[in-house]
């Protein structure tokens, strides 16, 4: 039988409470169910409404401003200018998708570690951080390559899109970078 989703309310007083434990819980202890891979829910106790997606942002902010960011600040601006925008949903997926790959990468590379070091490899800093210092230079060109590939296939979709809407609509489509006036 699978284990029914954690559920965490959250009270107008801003404290979680968590109804396995019958605990109020802190952004930190959510952030340890993240960690440990728990299904979880958070609500809000007076409308009902699901708050996980703001619990995650907010613990992510947090992250962010603990002093070794993960993102840029032009990546951070590029992603609100997705926001209103035709491709936001594409993009959404796109980024699901590659943090996936990577995360199945990561994986792959954990077991490889394990067969070469043994059972402890996962669990070792020190280990990982000489392996990342040895396979650094050979991870960055393969994930170079990966997003290369990325950018040509978007592109592909994006000329396959003009093509079809070309053929959908003949009188009517103009280039990109050309005006309704050069068509005539």
């Amino acid at each position: 039988m699978a284990e029914q989703s954690r559920l965490i309310k959250k009270y107008p007083n801003r404290r979680l409470y968590d109804t396995r434990t019958s605990t109020y819980i802190t952004l930190a202890d959510v952030k340890e169910l993240v960690l440990g891979l728990e299904i979880f829910q958070v609500i809000d106790a007076k409308t009902g409404d699901d708050l996980t997606r703001a619990i995650l942002l907010q613990i992510i902010l947090e992250e962010e401003a603990g002093g070794a960011p993960m993102f840029s600040s032009e990546l951070l601006a590029q992603m609100i200018r997705f926001y209103g925008n035709a491709m936001q949903g594409m993009m959404g997926r796109y980024l699901e998708n590659n943090i996936k790959a990577f995360t199945d990468m990561q994986t792959k590379l954990k077991d490889q570690a394990k067969t070469i070091y043994g059972d402890n490899a996962g669990n070792s800093q020190d280990l990982w951080a000489q392996f990342l210092n040895f396979q650094g230079p050979a991870m960055q060109h393969m994930m170079g390559a990966y997003v290369d590939q990325s950018q040509k296939m978007f592109q592909q979709m994006q000329e396959s899109m003009q093509e079809q809407t070309r053929k959908m609509f003949p009188g009517i489509y103009v280039e990109p970078g050309e005006t309704t006036t050069d068509k005539k």
